[in-house]
């Protein structure tokens, strides 16, 4: 992929529809890349399933932002997996992503909940003097 036509994809496609913020594009890139890595491993050398990119993009988002992860995405304009799947479809529309030909948007659909992946990891837990009151 050339890096300038990702940049050059992804500036006219927010001009289009601006739903998404620019870095929306570079994370969902970067989560693939990362799913990339942690799935192909060796000689497997398959197609990242869209549930796998959200899992994926859940762990990396962990990583990179932390407790702040709810909060980043959803000032990019992520608010549900289904928002991964925009994104990663306009990518397929453009050439800039592949897809096999039983992938589909609806495959992002419902993965989980944005608030239990990225906000309850780093709640307090209870203490059981509390849980008994």
């Amino acid at each position: 992929m050339n890096e300038q036509s990702f940049e050059e994809t992804v500036a006219r496609l927010y001009e289009e529809n601006s739903s998404y913020d620019i870095e929306a594009y570079y994370f969902i890139r970067e989560a693939l890349d990362y799913a990339t890595r942690k799935i192909r491993t060796g000689s497997d050398n398959r197609h990242v399933t869209g549930a796998e990119l959200s899992e994926m993009a859940r762990e990396y988002a962990l990583e990179q932002f932390g407790p702040l992860a709810l909060l980043v995405l959803n000032e990019w304009g992520l608010y549900e997996t289904s928002d991964f799947g925009e994104i990663v479809m306009s990518l397929v529309n453009e050439g800039i992503f592949s897809k096999t030909g039983s992938d589909k948007k609806e495959d992002f659909d419902d993965v989980y909940d944005f608030e239990t992946a990225f906000a309850v990891p780093f709640l307090p837990e209870a203490n059981d003097s509390a849980k008994n009151k």
